[in-house]
C-alpha cells in the first residue's frame, strides 16, 4: 500500500501547486482492478468486462443490415480477445457487401453464436515477460490471414 501512496502524494502535490482539484466522490483509490473503456484491468492483465459479456449473451440475432452492423461493431471492439476473429466473422461481413441481399442462413447464425461464445470466453491479455520465450503462431485460409505472438 505504501508503494501506492507515495506516487499519489506526489501527484496530489503537483495538482495542488497548479491549482487543480479532484472531486473525491468521482475518485477511486487503492483498487485491485478498474473498469476502463469496456475492459477490466488488474495486476493479472486486461480482460473483457463481465458486464459486456452479459450484453453479448443477451444480444438478439440481427434481423437486418443495420442490426448486423451494430453487432459487428460491438464484436469488433473485442477483436484482440477473439482468436480467428476474421475467419469466424467472414460470413457476416460478406452480408454487408454492396449488392448482396440480406438472406439469413444457418451459417450466419453459427457465426454469431461462435462470436458470442468466443467473446464470452476470451483470454486475459497480460504484459509480456522478457525472460520467457516467444512463440509466433500463424494461420491462413481463403477468408483470412492471422498471426499472434504469445508466451506460454
Amino acid at each position: 500500500m505504501k508503494q501506492h501512496v507515495v506516487p499519489l502524494r506526489h501527484v496530489f502535490d503537483i495538482l495542488r501547486q497548479e491549482q487543480f482539484y479532484l472531486k473525491l466522490s468521482k475518485s477511486e483509490l487503492a483498487l485491485t482492478k478498474v473498469q476502463f473503456l469496456g475492459h477490466m484491468v488488474s495486476a493479472q492483465g486486461v480482460h473483457v468486462d463481465p458486464k459486456k459479456i452479459e450484453a453479448v449473451h443477451a444480444w438478439k440475432m440481427p434481423e437486418n443490415v443495420k442490426e448486423l452492423q451494430q453487432f459487428l461493431g460491438f464484436a469488433n471492439y473485442y477483436i484482440r480477445f477473439v482468436p480467428q476473429y476474421a475467419k469466424i466473422a467472414t460470413p457476416l461481413t460478406n452480408l454487408l457487401k454492396k449488392n448482396t441481399p440480406y438472406t439469413w442462413e444457418t451459417r450466419h447464425q453459427g457465426a454469431v453464436e461462435q462470436l458470442k461464445q468466443a467473446s464470452t470466453s476470451a483470454p486475459v491479455l497480460i504484459l509480456p515477460d522478457p525472460e520467457r520465450d516467444y512463440v509466433i503462431e500463424a494461420d491462413a485460409s481463403d477468408q483470412a490471414v492471422g498471426a499472434v505472438m504469445m508466451q506460454e
